[in-house]
């Protein structure tokens, strides 16, 4: 089990990671973008969100280190821009986990599947930490 720093960003992404990976001289990132996601006739993807970054991660001193930038129209503030990601491969404590933390909170998504993932849900906690949970099938 793995829990992940998740970095969100205003459209510069692509530089911030750029920028970092430089800095701690590692791999060069792949990069995902909202536009390399499969259609979804019923959301069309805007223009100006098609070249953004849907996602992408460093290895940096041992940690992984995720990095978007911000869907088009969602809200974006400097300093609250960081969620913690729980990456794990066991399914059952993802979804123990995932509806403890949901007392009291505000799930944005609920636990389904993604076409990244078999499992995959968002919420803030009580105490209004954002967390991402993304089962990994390796």
């Amino acid at each position: 089990m793995a829990v992940n720093a998740y970095l969100n960003f205003n459209g510069n992404t692509r530089e911030a990671v750029e920028f970092y990976a430089e800095v701690f001289e590692t791999e060069k990132p792949e990069i995902m973008t909202f536009g390399d996601s499969p259609p979804n006739p019923e959301y069309p993807l805007p223009e100006e969100a098609k070249n953004l970054v849907m996602h992408t991660r460093l290895n940096i001193c041992g940690s992984n280190v995720m990095f978007s930038d911000t869907f088009p129209g969602m809200p974006f503030t400097v300093g609250n821009n960081i969620n913690l990601a729980i990456v794990i491969k066991e399914p059952d404590d993802l979804k123990k986990y995932f509806n403890k933390l949901k007392e009291g909170g505000t799930v944005g998504m609920e636990l389904q599947e993604t076409f990244w993932s078999k499992c995959y849900g968002q919420l803030t906690d009580k105490f209004g930490i954002t967390w991402l949970f993304n089962y990994d099938s390796e």
